[in-house]
């Protein structure tokens, strides 16, 4: 009979329930009753109308998603800016064009990473070489629209035995031993290649290139009278031990380079981003051809400039070692000086101990890193990038080389002991080589400021307007819905772009130029939320309450701001939050169309208008592609939540 008390779920069946109440008397079933008023009583007093629209719009899977994609996407460009430098908006880099996504630059292979003979970069890749000879490629590899990729290592480079490599902006170069120099790559300005292989293949003879000589890939050079293999941009060197080089690439990358091939010998040499500097034979100058380039230096970032004769004093330069604006020149006493310009934030060069001098100076774009006599590394220039942040673990090590924007220490045993400096791009970058993703978050910052002021703006307006204009109606209603429609009437994508045109011919700052076009988005986007705020209140008006208030002698305008205005904010608020969602596309078309933000500040109308052409859009699709996800992403999420609470907060909805 046990089984027939309960059901399996733990209930009693219906004949047990009525069985039960039976045997009740009469006071247990009027408290019983009591009881389930008072816990129907408790429930209509804990579910308030603002817990019911919560209730309802958590019912909505597809809203709460869209509600917690939004929230991210706020904290990320509003708090992600707080963790990037403040420069990051403006941030170029010619050697970073077009990069591709990748977080490869950094990843040495690891076949090489035991057995590193010499590692070389410039730009976006970094080439390398093991001891047997054999030569690796990492990084972003693919030269923009060229078709060249420097991972496609050419056949005979695999064959051969190869003693040492360097990488220039879109080519790398390497030598056998045999003395024959191997080249692949981006050879359109004279890169690499003789003047009888141009011939051979029919080109015009270009009076802008210092070809290759034919020496070089026929009967080769002498391997161990070679100093030093250096690429610049577009342009390469050889230096021999006995002052003699070779030099070739594109003349007009180098406005003195015709100098140089002129020069005869020099002890060393390299190359900045404009310029091609050397050191002359004795040792003691700068040579570039042309006076007062670099005559003199500075012992420290920004220390006191002195004349090169002056402050050598008798020193010879041991080494010359070139960043893109700037130089390094380590003295045979093992200290260094500098030549050239430093712009920006810059990481000092260290003190060293009385008793510590560097060995080795090996140079990036923008950095350099220095090797002590007792093992210790310090990095120093620009740290944009990272490149100063010298990693842990590097004890041990003996050589240094250096990427564009990397650094790698390599031990005894030609092992790799550390490396740091930029690891790469998640978005990719722009035809500046901007960061597109530091620009999408703080393009997205203001893009979202910019909406937000704007629907405060237009808010302020029309809920103003609306609410006069349906409280007192009359002819107060009449003239304040004729201005609202003289300001509809007004075409406003033309009429925000004339008015964004006068400005720019203007004398204004870029932070005067934001204000007024959030101005002038408020100003003009106000007409439709008056005529619903006029609506809502009209309806308003006849109830009951407000009647009570002017029995009750209540001013009017108390009437419609404190009495009124609040019942029907709920409406407000939905139209707020899908008004935001237009601001934001509004102003993105706007910028997309150049009448907004101008560049180098970033909003996400003015990056898609960057990427705004069929080369960028067919090869670069990663310059608008995420872009275009992060906007259409934000403003799909801001309608699916305000429709979302619309919907929660119409008690007809409820129903349905």
């Amino acid at each position: 009979m046990a089984n027939y008390n309960k059901n399996s779920s733990g209930r009693r069946p219906v004949l047990g329930t009525w069985m039960a109440r039976l045997t009740k008397t009469k006071s247990s079933l009027y408290a019983d009753e009591m009881d389930e008023k008072m816990k129907n009583m408790a429930v209509e007093e804990i579910v308030s109308p603002l817990q019911q629209v919560i209730r309802n719009f958590f019912e909505r899977k597809l809203a709460v998603t869209a509600l917690c994609v939004l929230i991210g996407m706020f904290i990320t460009v509003f708090v992600g800016p707080l963790f990037m430098p403040t420069y990051y908006d403006a941030y170029t880099e010619v050697t970073q064009k077009s990069i591709a996504p990748t977080m490869s630059m950094m990843s040495v292979p690891s076949e090489l990473k035991d057995d590193i003979k010499m590692i070389d970069g410039y730009g976006s890749f970094t080439v390398g070489l093991s001891n047997a000879g054999k030569v690796y490629v990492w990084g972003s590899t693919q030269i923009g629209t060229t078709g060249f990729d420097v991972a496609d290592i050419p056949e005979d480079v695999q064959n051969a035995n190869i003693v040492m490599v360097a990488a220039g902006i879109d080519h790398i170069i390497a030598i056998d031993d045999q003395g024959i120099v191997h080249a692949w790559g981006n050879n359109r300005l004279g890169q690499y290649g003789t003047q009888a292989e141009a011939e051979a293949k029919g080109e015009a003879i270009n009076p802008n290139i210092a070809y290759m000589p034919e020496e070089l890939v026929t009967t080769g050079i002498d391997v161990s009278n070679i100093k030093k293999l250096t690429c610049g941009y577009q342009t390469s060197a050889i230096i021999m031990n006995d002052g003699s080089f070779y030099l070739w690439g594109n003349k007009l990358t180098y406005a003195n380079m015709d100098l140089f091939l002129n020069a005869g010998s020099m002890y060393d040499m390299d190359f900045t981003l404009n310029y091609i500097v050397g050191i002359n034979g004795m040792r003691n100058s700068i040579y570039t051809g042309s006076r007062g380039l670099y005559d003199v230096v500075r012992e420290t970032i920004g220390g006191e400039a002195t004349p090169i004769a002056q402050y050598l004093a008798g020193r010879k330069i041991e080494t010359i070692t070139a960043a893109n604006n700037n130089m390094c020149l380590l003295l045979d006493d093992g200290s260094v000086c500098f030549a050239g310009d430093f712009t920006g934030k810059q990481t000092p060069v260290p003190t060293l101990a009385a008793d510590e001098d560097f060995v080795q100076i090996v140079a990036g774009s923008y950095h350099y890193s220095g090797l002590t006599n007792k093992g210790n590394i310090y990095s120093w220039g620009s740290n944009t990038l990272n490149q100063t942040n010298v990693a842990s673990g590097y004890a041990g090590a003996t050589k240094l080389y250096s990427g564009g924007f990397q650094t790698y220490a390599v031990n005894d045993s030609d092992d790799l002991t550390a490396k740091w400096g930029l690891k790469g791009y998640l978005f990719g970058t722009d035809t500046s080589g901007a960061d597109i993703f530091q620009r999408i978050i703080n393009g997205g910052k203001m893009t979202m400021t910019i909406g937000a002021v704007a629907v405060i703006i237009s808010s302020v307006i029309g809920i103003i307007i609306g609410c006069l204009s349906g409280y007192f109606g009359g002819k107060v209603d009449i003239l304040l819905m004729r201005i609202a429609e003289i300001f509809n009437a007004i075409p406003f994508l033309p009429f925000a772009m004339i008015l964004s045109a006068v400005m720019g011919r203007m004398t204004l700052s870029e932070n005067t130029r934001i204000f007024i076009i959030m101005c002038i988005l408020g100003v003009l986007t106000w007409p439709g939320l008056a005529r619903l705020v006029r609506g809502q209140v009209l309806v308003a008006r006849e109830s009951e309450y407000v009647t009570a208030a002017k029995a009750m002698g209540v001013k009017e305008g108390a009437i419609a701001f404190k009495h009124i205005l609040p019942n029907v904010m709920s409406v407000i608020l939905v139209n707020l939050i899908l008004n935001f969602g237009t601001c934001m596309l509004t102003e993105s078309s706007l910028s997309y169309l150049g009448f907004g933000v101008t560049y180098p500040r970033p909003t996400w109308g003015n990056m898609l208008n960057g990427a705004n052409n069929a080369t960028i859009i067919n090869a670069y699709w990663w310059q608008w592609l995420f872009t275009a996800i992060f906007l259409a992403l934000t403003c799909i999420c801001i309608n699916i939540v305000g429709d979302a609470l619309r919907d929660a907060m119409d008690p007809k909805s409820n129903s349905r």
